[in-house]
């Protein structure tokens, strides 16, 4: 079984890779292809938007096609958009690219949880989806620091083309290494048992808490990753490399996280590590309403990293058990509010960081998080009674 892990967290590393590679290449981009810099940064939005809307579909046909099959699709996908990027001759392909990775990569770690989910049983979940963390967390930091790196190198398309190699590695390794060892079982597609499948994910009285909660978190925590540089440059640190740095340090929480959730899910209650979670993650935005010198705000993302995965860890793995028979469909629903966080936080930290300002915001966001620690504590029990689709 760790032979098969590492395979689907080897898919998942090169799906990761494309999340953040654009980046660091943006200026690049805008000079070679004849646009302004702030629209070769909706690039990023033309990645995260489409990941979101798809999940719902990738979900389904993952649970009626083969979870196996849609992780080699997707992945399959991400090279040839990639290679379409590589070789782009203006900006309009690029960001249709992009848009279409976006797309793919969407059913790839979604999926591989949802693989895990049938593979193991509940109470090792936790631990493996950490190995799965591990992979994602280190695709993001590598697909941003190796793209600077290699546009340095040669250029921005070569950062393209990487992502294609190491993509079309992926996918060998995993058409050989789960050839044997995971068989997809298609069904005929119906779709009357789709929707029996979203009612019976939504219809479990636990639905609620894991996908608010995941919501809350993509707002509250990852919708101030945007205006970090500005609250840096405000306090007088206009290094934009810096602003880089500090945000690395959540990536480098996540993997720590990876290392220790092992020793952690054996010694200490689940409901209490979703409780540090919530706690920990309010405790940080309380110290960055501090306005402290960089080095200890990069001090403070690595805490955002760790604690994060103390509370979204276990949630992920109540998502597994909403609905078994649609897992794929319940993980992409998953992803889905989480996006959804994501895309409004940005949104929404501008509207009070303009209309209140920087420390009465960054409190209310703190105290929403505690408030969902407390909530998900107190309420995710495994061995409540579900609907089951039929």
């Amino acid at each position: 079984m760790m032979f098969v892990l590492n395979v689907i967290a080897c898919v998942i590393f090169a799906g990761a890779l494309n999340t953040r590679m654009v980046d660091p290449v943006i200026p690049q981009i805008a000079i070679d292809l004849g646009v302004e810099a702030s629209t070769a940064a909706l690039l990023s939005t033309a990645f995260a938007f489409p990941y979101a809307l798809i999940q719902p579909v990738l979900g389904a046909m993952a649970d009626t096609y083969g979870k196996k099959r849609m992780m080699a699709v997707c992945l399959g996908g991400i090279v040839v958009s990639a290679l379409v990027g590589a070789f782009t001759p203006n900006f309009a392909v690029l960001f249709a690219s992009r848009v279409v990775s976006g797309m793919f990569a969407g059913g790839i770690f979604t999926v591989g949880m949802a693989l895990v989910g049938d593979l193991l049983p509940v109470e090792k979940r936790q631990v493996a989806m950490g190995r799965l963390l591990f992979a994602a967390m280190l695709g993001n930091i590598l697909g941003a620091t190796a793209a600077g790196v290699i546009a340095d190198l040669t250029n921005w398309r070569g950062v393209f083309l990487a992502s294609v190699a190491i993509g079309v590695a992926g996918l060998a390794i995993m058409l050989v290494g789960l050839r044997d060892a995971v068989k997809d079982k298609p069904k005929p597609f119906r779709v009357a048992g789709q929707v029996e499948n979203f009612r019976a994910i939504f219809g479990h009285p636990l639905a609620k808490v894991c996908f608010g909660a995941v919501f809350v978190e993509g707002a509250c925590l990852f919708g101030l990753f945007p205006h970090m540089a500005t609250l840096l440059y405000e306090g007088g640190e206009t290094r934009a490399s810096i602003a880089g740095v500090v945000l690395a340090g959540f990536g480098f929480g996540g993997v720590l996280y990876t290392f220790v959730v092992g020793l952690l899910v054996r010694h200490i209650p689940e409901r209490r590590l979703m409780l540090s979670g919530g706690l920990l993650m309010a405790l940080g935005l309380l110290l960055i309403a501090l306005r402290a010198p960089w080095q200890i705000e990069f001090a403070i993302f690595m805490l955002f990293g760790f604690s994060f995965y103390l509370l979204h860890g276990p949630i992920q793995v109540y998502v597994t058990e909403l609905a078994p028979a649609a897992r794929g469909t319940a993980a992409s629903m998953h992803a889905a509010f989480f996006f959804l966080g994501h895309a409004a936080g940005p949104a929404l930290y501008t509207f009070g960081l303009e209309r209140f300002g920087t420390t009465p915001t960054l409190m209310a966001a703190a105290l929403i998080m505690a408030a969902v620690g407390i909530w998900c504590s107190l309420t995710l029990r495994h061995g409540k009674a579900q609907p089951r689709p039929r």
